[in-house]
């Protein structure tokens, strides 16, 4: 079998940075967890009487709810955190703006997750 790689890559040593396969099968997985966990949430959000606060509060009180809905949260923002990044990647040209923006990413994402399970979290314990 002929070697693929030019003379001057194999002396550099250049080669995969064997991280595109990680990004893409993670990435893979999240969808596939969020979608018994979008069928659940449609599900459930549906089978409740009021979109009172009272209402959600006593749903997320349950601690499978609690933990459902914080699996959700975690997949969900992971998903779109690699998902954005992705586009980041490949549509931004200039070096710094991609670095920045996938940065900026990142943290949004996180941020807006730690939210949500806070969110969760303390309508579950003061429920």
């Amino acid at each position: 079998m002929s070697n693929l790689r030019t003379p001057l890559s194999q002396v550099k040593g250049l080669g995969s940075a064997k991280e595109g396969t990680d990004h893409f099968w993670m990435q893979r997985l999240t969808a596939i967890g969020l979608i018994p966990l979008v069928v659940w949430i449609a599900f459930s959000v549906a089978r409740l009487p009021s979109m009172s606060q009272g209402d959600i509060q006593a749903w997320l009180s349950s601690p499978f709810s609690a933990v459902m809905m914080t699996l959700f949260l975690i997949a969900a923002f992971w998903h779109a955190k690699m998902g954005l990044q992705v586009v980041i990647e490949d549509y931004v040209g200039n070096h710094a703006v991609r670095t920045v923006a996938i940065i900026a990413v990142t943290l949004i994402c996180f941020a807006l997750g730690v939210t949500g399970v806070f969110s969760v979290l303390h309508m579950a314990f003061t429920g």
